[in-house]
């Protein structure tokens, strides 16, 4: 999979899309022009007439792209299968403005699937953001109900914004960091 990073967009129909850092939804007109900053996890960051805008990944036809696809679980999957795949589906959620996925920054405290009297699957998360009051937090809260729900069986996620204990740097795994320099 090749990086999208400055590659020039057309918006091709009129799309939502959410403001960064204010995390204001907007409107983006066909023919607006920019160029993507940041695709990871299904959902674009691009930057348009100087403005970073979040498009999820559910349009990206908007911007001639394509959606990324629901993960796959065998039928009679245990709920370890489960939650697996939910952590993987945790990955895929990008701080907008840092390239760096929300489980490796250490904003999941914690990821528990319940399993319902009729096989299907709740999932409470509590999360926490880098920075309490970011903008960005509810859209964040989103971008995550959205992916988790995605997974087969899953009828709900939870997700529970906390703040306490608050986030720092050490909750970051050690690939984290070395990406950021913050060793």
């Amino acid at each position: 999979m090749h990086s999208h990073e400055n590659e020039p967009i057309v918006v091709q129909r009129a799309v939502k899309a959410v403001a960064i850092p204010a995390g204001v939804e907007v409107n983006l007109k066909i023919g607006a022009v920019g160029y993507i900053t940041q695709a990871l996890g299904g959902s674009f960051t691009v930057y348009i007439d100087g403005n970073l805008f979040r498009i999820p990944g559910k349009d990206a036809d908007a911007i001639g792209k394509e959606m990324a696809k629901a993960p796959e679980v065998l039928p009679d999957a245990s709920e370890e299968e489960i939650r697996n795949v939910v952590w993987n589906q945790l990955k895929t959620c990008f701080d907008p403005e840092i390239p760096i996925n929300i489980v490796d920054l250490g904003l999941i405290y914690e990821c528990d699937v319940v399993k319902n009297a009729d096989n299907t699957r709740n999932v409470v998360i509590k999360m926490t953001l880098t920075a309490p009051g970011c903008g960005m937090g509810e859209v964040l809260v989103q971008d995550v109900r959205e992916k988790v729900e995605i997974v087969p069986t899953v009828v709900h996620a939870d997700v529970e914004l906390i703040f306490d204990p608050p986030w720092n740097q050490t909750m970051m795994s050690e690939a984290a960091r070395l990406q950021t320099g913050m060793m």
